[in-house]
């Protein structure tokens, strides 16, 4: 009776088709895990990367965007000796002296301050150090977009505080302390929420031919997540080569600027000295008219140079044709590559830093 044994010889077969297929599938599920370890330490190292420069960048633009905000509140100080030094100098004067300077840049310059202001009169305290970082990227368009368009500078001030214009600043997240302007939100788009999304999670089937698939599949998810998140920290090293490199350029314009200021001050305190002594300070004032005037009038052609830089848009502005598209709140929008990342203004920064080192030398203190 062969049946026995051919059943037998059956079983033989299929039982060493069943180790086989269970050897295959152990093959198959250490490959997986390999793949799965090597894909996760890969993309584990390329996101501590684009982290590390995250935190870079932001802290960069947090510098220059405080140091932005500090200018834009020493120009209101400026302004207002200025006016009360101009006020004595011309009281009682049928002839009123006037200080030689172009309207448009003086125009200019009180957008950039009344936009500083309006910023730091909505926040206080801890709240300066959220907005900064958004007001590097934003302060500069606003006040472009004030001084581009004619808004009236009495109104600027209020237009400033409002909710919306700090809103365009960070993501409108005044509420939770600062205004959300995380770099690889902010700036980058959907070039950094890709690589986010995109491993969602590790796991895969337990079976060792699904599990070897499912790997794969995840290896070429993390892959696009690892070139995604290479290119945006590249982006982000660019910005904050140019954030540093605009900091540079208007801490040394500033403290040029300081120096008229100070000297204007000594003027003030002098004058009031005189008071003090029981002396008339209008002699005072008509010896030193000629100095005040040129203070004053050095001291906002130094102002001029900071708010050109501080004014031409971190990032390209979007633009139809010469005219440029604005959003709701007539803010210039600014435009965005495929990833919907911000385009960097490069050129137009160079050109702008190389302009006010050239204009800096015409000026130097008395």
């Amino acid at each position: 009776m062969p049946l026995p044994f051919i059943i037998a010889g059956a079983a033989a077969i299929a039982a060493g088709y069943g180790i086989k297929k269970g050897v295959d599938g152990y093959k198959s599920h250490s490959e997986a895990d390999e793949i799965i370890k090597n894909t996760k330490d890969r993309y584990a190292s390329q996101r501590n990367k684009f982290d590390t420069q995250e935190t870079k960048t932001q802290s960069s633009l947090e510098q220059l965007g405080s140091l932005e905000l500090d200018i834009g509140a020493s120009f209101g100080q400026f302004s207002t000796l200025a006016d009360e030094l101009l006020g004595k100098l011309n009281s009682g004067r049928q002839n009123k002296l006037n200080i030689n300077f172009p309207k448009h840049k003086l125009e200019k310059i009180e957008a950039y301050k009344f936009t500083a202001l309006g910023v730091l009169g909505s926040v206080a305290g801890s709240g300066v150090a959220g907005v900064a970082a958004g007001f590097a990227v934003y302060g500069g368009v606003m006040t472009f977009a004030a001084a581009s368009t004619g808004t009236a500078i009495s109104a600027l001030s209020g237009v400033a505080a409002t909710n919306a214009t700090l809103a365009a600043i960070g993501g409108g997240a005044i509420s939770a302390g600062g205004l959300g302007m995380a770099g690889g939100t902010a700036i980058l788009g959907a070039a950094v929420a890709a690589p986010v999304l995109a491993i969602a999670g590790w796991a895969y089937a337990n079976h060792g031919a699904e599990a070897l698939e499912n790997a794969k599949k995840a290896r070429r998810e993390a892959n696009t997540a690892i070139e995604k998140l290479t290119l945006a920290a590249e982006s982000l090293a660019k910005t904050e080569v140019y954030a540093l490199k605009i900091r540079s350029s208007i801490t040394g314009i500033y403290s040029e600027f300081q120096k008229y200021f100070n000297q204007l001050k000594a003027i003030s305190r002098r004058i009031d000295d005189c008071a003090e002594l029981g002396l008339d300070p209008s002699d005072e004032i008509n010896n030193l008219s000629p100095r005040i005037l040129g203070t004053i009038e050095n001291g906002y052609a130094m102002a001029a140079i900071l708010t050109d830089i501080i004014t031409t848009p971190l990032f390209k502005l979007k633009t139809n044709g010469n005219e440029l598209i604005k959003d709701n709140n007539g803010i210039p929008v600014m435009d965005k590559d495929t990833d919907g990342s911000l385009i960097l203004n490069s050129d137009s920064i160079d050109s702008a830093i190389a302009q006010g080192s050239r204009d800096m030398q015409k000026f130097s203190p008395a």
